[in-house]
């Protein structure tokens, strides 16, 4: 098994936003904690950010959120919900050998759940780190750990990868 961390969305202006069960400051942290298990391991870390299209300047706060990003990370930048569509992840992931994506961030019914799906899709296989996640509502974020993602990934937490 080779597995790739997928960070979705941490970017300032989305780590700010009122998120639940857990704050985006909280999930923010808990991503950094694995990106740095990862790399210790010597396991790809993506980070995904999202531009919106068609404007002439992105929002404040649309860069990776600090300390995110480092030197050997693969950035991908998306303008779909997903971070697949467009943006030549599977080939990167395809070309470090990874067959296993661990997918966490911002936020969970969006980015991240779209991320998962398609990555299920191109046929890799699935885990969601789900106290590295959080969505708009508490009981939104509970229904996909609990009854959605299960379908198709392993639900684990930070402490499955330290």
């Amino acid at each position: 098994m080779v597995r790739a961390l997928v960070l979705i969305d941490l970017m300032p202006r989305i780590v700010a936003l009122p998120l639940a069960p857990h704050s985006g400051e909280e999930v923010l942290e808990r991503c950094r904690a694995l990106a740095k298990a990862f790399r210790a391991s010597g396991e790809p870390v993506v980070a995904v950010r999202v531009e919106r299209p068609n404007v002439e300047e992105q929002p404040p706060g649309s860069d990776f959120a600090q300390g995110l990003v480092e030197d050997g990370d693969v950035v991908v930048v998306k303008r779909t919900i997903g971070a697949f569509h467009g943006t030549g992840l599977d080939d990167r992931l395809r070309e470090r050998g990874v067959d296993t994506v661990v997918v966490a961030g911002l936020v969970t019914t969006m980015g991240v759940e779209s991320t998962a799906r398609a990555a299920s899709d191109h046929g890799y296989a699935v885990e969601f780190v789900a106290d590295a996640m959080s969505g708009p509502a508490a009981d939104e974020h509970r229904f996909a750990v609990e009854r959605v993602f299960p379908r198709f990934g392993d639900v684990r937490s930070v402490a499955d990868y330290s």
